[in-house]
């Protein structure tokens, strides 16, 4: 052996890793899908602020306060969509570039999958809350036992995102 240290592999070994680096590209249609995902989410905000919006008149504060969280939900539920398209597709596809474009975002790039579960879990919680809000605010029309399903799905996704957080953070390295 000489005093390189670096490992020579067989035609066939580096065939074998060509292939499993390409294979990358098959996620490539999956963020894709995302993409068509995030004009579903469109859609169907552009129908409920159309709701809203023709039935601001006629309906009641809490009824609007529910429509209006409902828009929020489906943003955030735009933004998730949106970052784990970006982060997953540079992570684990090929970088995307974009040259220094103005609107690119600045998180693009910096967010790799210890942040992007954490930011996934986070917008998971929030959605979460928004809709726990919303049976809160139809109270009157939901069951005590639909009321009780909903707040101990959110608590335990608010306990998941705080053990998922301390564990990465163990994990990390970054504790005292």
């Amino acid at each position: 052996m000489t005093g390189d240290s670096t490992p020579r592999h067989t035609p066939v070994e580096r065939a074998i890793e060509h292939t499993l680096f390409a294979s990358r590209w098959i996620l490539a249609p999956v963020y894709l899908g995302l993409a068509i995902g995030l004009l579903v989410v469109l859609a169907k905000f552009v129908i409920e602020a159309y709701e809203l919006i023709t039935h601001a008149y006629s309906v009641d504060i809490d009824a609007a306060t529910v429509g209006v969280l409902s828009l929020i939900d489906l943003s955030l539920m735009g933004s998730l969509i949106l970052m784990v398209m970006f982060a997953g597709y540079e992570n684990f596809v090929s970088k995307i570039d974009v040259g220094s474009h103005k609107d690119r975002p600045s998180w693009m790039g910096h967010i790799d999958f210890s942040d992007l579960k954490l930011k996934l879990i986070a917008a998971i919680v929030a959605i979460s809350a928004i809709r726990l809000l919303e049976n809160f605010m139809n109270i009157d029309t939901l069951s005590d036992r639909d009321l009780a399903w909903s707040a101990g799905i959110h608590a335990i996704f608010v306990v998941s995102a705080v053990l998922l957080a301390l564990t990465d953070r163990l994990t990390s390295g970054k504790h005292p």
